[in-house]
């Protein structure tokens, strides 16, 4: 089901503001940069008032600027919402050379900035700030390569669509590019043989019948994955019967092109009966897009 009371929170530059104006879109009442201390009061008096039952749910969004690092008050009352029930929690994040880019070419003021610190120590201070609430988040998005475009539709996806039970995100990544900082679980499939010292596959992908039949005749291949199922089956059903709303399992090779994007595909295939809403994402593909 999806929770009436949505806390959107993470770096700057990150997409907290497109995440909020989506859900807005989506007809939730949405607040931008709400004080912790009040959010308790505030988010009591919009749920249970008749007036915003024409509303979707509500979402806050809460940043930096509202936290005082080492502040009991905001620490206790932060641990308040996090016991409310019926909510869920998001936070938004990018690689620190990412954000450094974003603000250059936008040319934007950190929040955090100031004359005594540089940018890369506005970004580091943000990040100390709101280390409490990421964890604590239920769900991780790590916007390093996802366009604005692609952010709205992972929270499309993941969030807005009504669906009951596990919601699950498969994907594949290149360690080359770095390991996907929203992941549960990460496996690394590098010790497979590569399709692309084949000079037939080298252009191919995972999802081509070529690269799916040379993966497949190799027995180290279907041993590791046979291991790899059992795992994630079995790690997925305790997760399914606990609280947990979310979960993204990725798996890495080289280039994410040809290993990680066969395994993701066959993992999905193999659980989609029992998780209909499980999703597929390869990430370093040339479509960012779920699938």
């Amino acid at each position: 089901m999806i929770p009436r009371l949505v806390i959107i929170s993470g770096s700057s530059g990150a997409g907290k503001s497109s995440a909020l104006r989506l859900l807005e879109d989506e007809g939730y009442y949405c607040v931008d940069n709400l004080p912790p201390r009040l959010l308790p009061k505030f988010s009591e008096e919009v749920l249970e008032h008749p007036e915003y039952e024409r509303f979707r749910g509500v979402a806050v969004c809460i940043d930096a600027r509202a936290i005082k690092t080492g502040t009991e008050g905001d620490l206790g009352t932060l641990a308040q919402v996090l016991a409310l029930p019926d909510r869920l929690i998001i936070f938004l994040d990018a690689q620190p050379h990412v954000l450094l880019k974003r603000f250059s070419e936008t040319r934007r003021r950190h929040p955090l900035a100031g004359p005594d610190n540089s940018l890369p120590e506005a970004i580091s201070r943000e990040r100390k700030h709101l280390e409490f609430i990421a964890a604590s988040a239920d769900l991780l998005i790590d916007t390093s390569d996802l366009t604005p475009r692609a952010l709205r539709d992972m929270i499309t996806s993941r969030l807005v669509q009504q669906r009951d039970g596990l919601s699950i995100l498969f994907e594949s990544f290149a360690y080359k590019r770095g390991v996907p900082t929203d992941a549960d679980f990460v496996f690394d499939a590098r010790a497979l043989s590569n399709p692309y010292w084949q000079d037939d596959l080298r252009t191919l992908t995972g999802l081509d019948e070529a690269v799916i039949q040379f993966l497949e005749s190799e027995p180290r291949c279907l041993a590791f994955y046979e291991t790899l199922n059992a795992f994630v089956k079995a790690v997925l059903a305790d997760f399914d019967q606990s609280d947990r709303s979310y979960m993204t399992v990725a798996i890495g090779c080289t280039g994410g092109q040809h290993r990680s994007v066969y395994l993701v595909e066959k993992l999905h295939a193999d659980l989609i009966s029992r998780f209909p809403a499980a999703q597929i994402r390869h990430r370093d593909l040339p479509s960012t897009d779920l699938l």
